[in-house]
């Protein structure tokens, strides 16, 4: 995997908080980054000029949405994922656990894998770990994603256990099936493989499961199953039980989170990637994440608000339009209005991104972590 390294810059000396660089068949990232979610093969209003625009370096795309929609073997024929998408960054693609979690009553879990019924059509599909992967090589990402055993919360200890001992040997046979992977591009390594830890809401699982997935010997290791549910203080101990026992020389990467505030408490946990569909969900509902807290342009007291919706924010929206335009977008059904809050937002994620690379850098960051955690929670005024 020559094409994949990762080299840690900075390191913050009050908390787990560091800057990183990671070099992918497609491109540098400067850690820690927050990737965008391109579900279907788009972030949602948001055409790729904008994705450069705002300044993206990675995207993460879904192997089970692709697999049903167009279908791999089409994206293969027409030059792989980012041919096919017109973007020449680097791509991370999840498994498909997650999604095949969330189908509930369409979905049978085996030791096998995961039998399920397409949310599309009701078709009938078998997912493996070896097929995660070859679906993914086929797409011609940057970074593949294990299959894992997602499960709800809350859940008894027996119930996170068998996921996690499922989720260990589904790792197993992913990494033997990742060595023998045709490459996507001749002669070059199509990426890289990042295990998934799991074990429910239970430390100690989480532990044993981070130390078995390191026996292996991954290049990267993702925490999953977090964000279904449970009080984010014990998302963050489970966090913080994984993250102790992965090697320091791997990218970590959060799997779905968070909200704003958040971002720097991750990184301060060690975690070097983020993703989470909130900036452009919450965008498409009219709430808006700022310098001084969320605001939902719906709202009737800015009808008549000539004021950028953040002062304090340089994006093209707030240079531009007033929050009593958005609002009109908004409340008319204005597809503009969608775009736009969708760009602001993921401006907004970006930029604190950049601000907790520049803190860790100049050694700052403790001080960020507590002013920017309590400035942009709550309400605007």
């Amino acid at each position: 995997m020559q094409n994949f390294r990762f080299q840690v810059t900075h390191t913050d000396p009050k908390t787990k908080a560091r800057t990183g660089l990671l070099e992918t068949p497609h491109g540098t990232v400067e850690t820690p980054v927050f990737m965008p979610v391109w579900t279907l093969g788009s972030v949602k209003g948001l055409p790729q000029e904008l994705l450069e625009q705002l300044g993206i370096t990675i995207l993460l795309a879904n192997t089970y949405h692709l697999h049903l929609r167009p279908g791999e073997e089409t994206i293969r024929s027409l030059g792989g994922l980012h041919r096919f998408m017109s973007w020449n960054g680097p791509i991370l693609t999840d498994s498909g656990g997650f999604q095949v979690f969330s189908l509930s009553g369409l979905r049978k879990v085996t030791d096998e894998g995961v039998e399920f019924r397409s949310h599309l059509d009701g078709s009938k599909h078998f997912l493996t770990p070896e097929r995660a992967l070859e679906i993914q090589s086929i797409l011609g990402s940057d970074i593949h994603m294990v299959l894992d055993e997602c499960i709800e919360y809350p859940a008894s200890q027996a119930t996170a256990e068998k996921a996690m001992n499922r989720t260990l040997a589904w790792a197993e046979k992913s990494l033997r099936a990742w060595n023998g992977l045709p490459h996507f591009e001749e002669g070059k390594p199509a990426g890289s493989l990042f295990a998934i830890v799991q074990g429910g809401s239970y430390a100690d699982l989480r532990s044993q499961c981070a130390d078995r997935l390191v026996e292996m010997g991954f290049p990267g290791y993702a925490i999953g199953g977090l964000a279904v549910g449970e009080a984010r203080p014990l998302s963050y101990e489970l966090m913080e039980a994984a993250e102790q026992r992965l090697p320091e020389d791997k990218p970590r990467y959060a799997m779905g989170v968070g909200l704003p505030e958040e971002l720097p408490q991750f990184v301060a946990r060690g975690m070097d990637m983020m993703d989470c569909v909130l900036p452009t969900r919450n965008g498409r509902n009219g709430m808006l994440f700022t310098s001084k807290g969320r605001l939902h342009i719906r709202q009737a007291r800015f009808a008549a608000d000539p004021r950028p919706l953040d002062e304090s924010c340089s994006c093209m929206v707030c240079r531009r339009y007033s929050r009593a335009y958005l609002r009109h977008l908004f409340v008319s059904g204005e597809i503009l209005g969608g775009i736009l809050n969708s760009f602001h937002n993921l401006f907004f994620y970006l930029d604190t991104m950049r601000r907790i690379r520049q803190n860790i850098a100049a050694g700052d960051f403790s001080q960020f972590l507590s002013d920017f955690s309590s400035s942009v929670q709550g309400e605007v005024l």
